[in-house]
């Protein structure tokens, strides 16, 4: 079903619910899918609405960059929840006039499945910065071949930081458990020959 008319409490409670346990209404990093809906959206929002909130302003972040972000704008109906009635229909379930035990544990059976496990993850957003003027950002952009379990990179774009100079920014997605901002510096920095420094830019909880 999608989302419904977010412009209503019903809509926006929806929307909050959707955001408990994502930072984006799709995938790990912020998209058009984003910005359809942070469009939807009428104004800033009530405190209690806290994940939705919370996305917003950090849509609202990238007021200026929102045309470049990944992705393509398709109506609103096509993101969220895929049934955002499902509480009413739930309750419904429960008024049954025949069964038995073992139907209903079937039944659990086939839920349970449904029930990802909840993984902590962060997004990251890494400066990477030359040497120089001088340096070879194709060569500079090697730092992206870093592969570990846990580590999922998203977009990278060079960012002007001064005369000539221009820094390598890099967004990714970590599992908290098994991928750091140490490890994940001493790797870069491991390409010495073309990488003078490596800063955390942004670190958001997931």
């Amino acid at each position: 079903m999608g989302f419904a008319d977010l412009k209503s409490p019903t809509g926006l409670q929806v929307l909050n619910d959707y955001l408990e346990d994502k930072s984006y209404i799709k995938g790990y990093v912020p998209s058009q899918t984003d910005v359809a809906v942070f469009e939807a959206v009428p104004g800033p929002l009530p405190a209690d609405l806290c994940h939705a909130l919370h996305w917003y302003n950090h849509i609202k972040s990238y007021e200026k960059e929102k045309a470049s972000l990944p992705g393509v704008k398709k109506a609103l109906g096509k993101y969220g929840p895929a049934d955002w009635s499902y509480t009413d229909s739930k309750d419904d379930d429960d008024i049954e006039l025949s069964g038995s035990d073992e139907e209903e544990e079937s039944e659990e059976a086939k839920r349970k499945p449904k029930k990802p496990a909840l993984v902590s993850k962060s997004t990251i957003l890494l400066d990477v910065k030359p040497w120089d003027d001088e340096a070879d950002m194709e060569k500079l952009e090697g730092v992206r071949s870093i592969q570990a379990d846990g580590l999922v990179r998203g977009s990278s774009k060079l960012v002007p930081v001064g005369y000539r100079i221009k820094k390598l920014q890099i967004q990714c997605v970590v599992e908290d458990d098994k991928v750091g901002t140490d490890m994940l510096e001493e790797q870069i920095t491991a390409f010495e020959d073309y990488v003078q420094s490596m800063d955390v830019a942004a670190f958001n909880k997931i």
